[in-house]
């Protein structure tokens, strides 16, 4: 496949690394040169300084014979204007771009179509952060939630703790304990080094268990792995910007919210906007300012701000004086690694979140959705099955004759609309909905070679 990938930062060049191999030919442009040369140096691809959006400069990069145009710098008008280009002069198949401007993404519908902006897929940071952090309040005790298939069939992440009634037991007891539900654990991440756990594997306190089931079901495995929390009541958000003022509106129905504005402007138009919010104007990390605002109470601390270090420090402030659990935004994915289960609960990166997304729109063999775990290390993805028992690797085949990859697992099948957890006498079908989980993402390729159907298949 011949990919053109604008913008050269931390998105552009994670996805540009991981697509960069023998089958597929990568040409990335950047009007900076300090950072196109180390891409350059480490990996097979081409590399073009200068103005993505330039019908010169998309043409040096083969633009007339390419597949696929992905638009990731930092300017939304930058990558609209290049997939027009892209689509007008050079009839590029398929063009993503990255939205990050709230005001395109509510009118997306309307926009991003042939007869107006020709954009195939929008990426927006924002609104994926926003539905992650939704998803972990609706969860309260789980690191990530990723839900696949119209979200019948969910891929779960959290720690077990002692309360759990299967820690300290063998996996095979969550039949016992679990007789009526179907679930299947796929991976467990202890002392920084993920497996594929056996039956006779016991459960942990401290462990990172990922566990794969239909989506009614969460809350029912989860009590096995660790005392369920009470629902967050009281939520206190830290930036009154896109992401914190979508929160604020899906929570305060159901929450007492109060968020913290630093700008008297902004915070005097949050007021206005957000009915049963209150809103305050003032500096997360003054001390006196949380303690009249009795951040003891809080169950929920976010810290959402575009500042890193300004997020970091007021949630560990907030921590130290009481507040249950805190969730921060960062921007440098250097700080994932750093402050995730510290002090600090969950760090979540837009940059993490695009790149999941995009994953989900390049990948080989009809891969319809994929979720990154730990950081882009491991991952699980939703693939259909194609074809039939002779252009396929996996139509009419059980499961335990499938030649998959150390560390991979299928986890469950979605065949209309029913989910169905996978063993290894059980048969796929044509038209089945997989959803896999890779322990190792270098395993990646060779999953989507076993999805891919023969050249034959009509």
């Amino acid at each position: 496949m011949k990919i053109i990938i604008l913008g050269a930062g931390q998105v552009g060049s994670t996805l540009a690394e991981s697509l960069a191999n023998n089958e597929n030919d990568i040409t990335i442009i950047d009007s900076d040169q300090n950072r196109l040369a180390p891409l350059q140096s480490k990996h097979d691809l081409q590399v073009i300084k200068g103005n993505g959006a330039s019908p010169r400069i998309l043409r040096e990069a083969g633009a007339s014979d390419a597949d696929l145009l992905v638009a990731v710098t930092n300017n939304d008008e930058s990558n609209m204007i290049a997939c027009q280009i892209a689509y007008t002069l050079f009839h590029i198949p398929t063009k993503i771009a990255r939205i990050r401007n709230a005001d395109y993404v509510r009118e997306r519908d309307t926009l991003f179509n042939d007869n107006v902006l020709p954009i195939d897929h929008i990426i927006a940071p924002e609104l994926l952060v926003t539905q992650e952090i939704l998803r972990l309040i609706d969860y309260p005790g789980t690191l990530q939630v990723a839900h696949f298939a119209e979200d019948l069939v969910s891929l779960v992440s959290l720690k077990a703790y002692y309360g759990g009634p299967l820690v300290g037991y063998p996996i095979s007891a969550l039949a016992d304990h679990l007789p009526h539900i179907e679930a299947r654990i796929v991976s467990i991440f202890r002392q920084e080094k993920s497996f594929v756990p056996q039956g006779s594997t016991i459960i942990e306190a401290g462990d990172e268990v990922f566990f794969i089931c239909a989506t009614q079901h969460i809350k029912a495995v989860m009590a096995e792995l660790q005392r369920l929390e009470k629902p967050h009541k009281r939520v206190m958000i830290v930036g009154g910007g896109n992401i914190g003022t979508a929160l604020a509106k899906a929570l305060e129905e159901k929450c007492s919210v109060k968020l913290i504005e630093r700008h008297p402007d902004r915070a005097e138009k949050l007021a206005e906007k957000l009915a049963k919010t209150l809103v305050l104007c003032g500096d997360a990390s003054d001390q006196e300012l949380l303690f009249e605002e009795h951040i003891e109470n809080i169950d929920l601390f976010l810290a959402l701000t575009s500042d890193d270090e300004a997020n970091i420090m007021s949630a560990l402030l907030a921590k130290r004086l009481g507040a249950k659990k805190a969730i921060v935004l960062v921007q440098r994915m250097a700080y994932l690694h750093l402050i995730q289960g510290g002090t600090i609960d969950i760090a979540l990166s837009p940059q993490q979140a695009t790149i999941s997304a995009l994953s989900s729109h390049v990948r080989k063999g009809d891969i319809v959705k994929v979720a990154s775990f730990k950081q882009g290390l491991m991952e699980g993805i939703e693939a259909v099955a194609h074809g039939d028992e002779n252009s396929s690797k996996v139509v009419g085949r059980k499961i335990s004759e499938l030649k998959l990859p150390q560390g991979v697992v299928i986890g469950a099948i979605v065949r209309n609309e029913q989910v169905i957890i996978a063993h290894k006498p059980t048969l796929i079908q044509a038209q089945d909905r997989i959803i896999v989980f890779i322990n190792d993402t270098k395993q990646t390729a060779e999953v989507e070679k076993l999805f891919q159907v023969g050249a034959f298949f009509l």
